[in-house]
């Protein structure tokens, strides 16, 4: 059984005119523990959909069901919790808050649940050591480089054992040698994650998304499957 379900998803957005159609009949499932990357050009909709996935934005037709619940039937403030309890992003800009400590950073999603505990504690410095950040704890944002900075976003991620993990354009803001670093270690703590986690990125890089299980392609508002990579 599928633990994310996209059906038929649409999304348009009105104008003066006629709408304007972004999405159109997508559909899609994924399994804890599966990746996968989606590729197109900017305007493509390819956040578009992401967003969607992640409960930021509703689609304008079809349904989406993540761990068996709809979480557009839910009111607002249910929506919220259930997105903070399932849901981890990591995004382009790291948007960290630049007057917090990495471990601080990391501990945020917890705070929506109240106070943080010692357990709690324990979890984001174990998840900033499994980034490589163990030794930059206290350090501020402005303290840290910007591969450093987007390891600390990954951590905060995985903060409350998403069942789904969603990246918009993680290495588009860093040079080549930090995208790479980036781009495998996204994989590597998705992979090793428990419980399973799911691992949905959008991104220009085609080398990003050679290292996913699955390849899909945004093209005329649909979603087409490129490859299947080798498990």
């Amino acid at each position: 059984m599928s633990d994310l379900v996209l059906t038929d998803v649409g999304k348009s957005f009105p104008t003066q005119t006629e709408p304007l159609q972004i999405l159109e009949n997508v559909s899609l499932e994924m399994t804890r523990g599966q990746n996968l990357a989606i590729l197109g050009p900017s305007g493509s909709g390819k956040s578009t959909l992401l967003q969607i996935a992640g409960t930021l934005d509703s689609p304008t037709s079809g349904s989406v069901e993540l761990c068996g619940t709809n979480p557009f039937e839910l009111d607002e403030r249910a929506l919220a919790a259930f997105r903070n309890k399932n849901i981890g992003f990591v995004f382009q800009d790291h948007h960290l808050l630049k007057q917090l400590s990495a471990v601080e950073n990391v501990l945020i999603p917890r705070l929506a649940e109240g106070p943080t505990t010692a357990q709690d504690m324990d979890r984001a410095k174990s998840l900033l050591d499994q980034v490589g950040l163990g030794h930059r704890l206290d350090h501020r944002p402005s303290e840290l480089s910007g591969g450093e900075r987007q390891r600390v976003s990954i951590a905060r991620a995985l903060m409350n054992q998403p069942s789904l993990l969603l990246a918009d354009e993680p290495t588009g803001n860093l040079d080549q040698a930090n995208a790479e670093l980036i781009g495998q270690l996204l994989i590597d703590v998705q992979q090793s994650a428990q419980p399973a986690t799911m691992l949905m990125v959008v991104t220009h890089s085609p080398a990003l998304a050679a290292g996913m299980q699955q390849t899909y392609q945004l093209k005329h508002r649909r979603l087409v499957k490129q490859t299947e990579s080798q498990e």
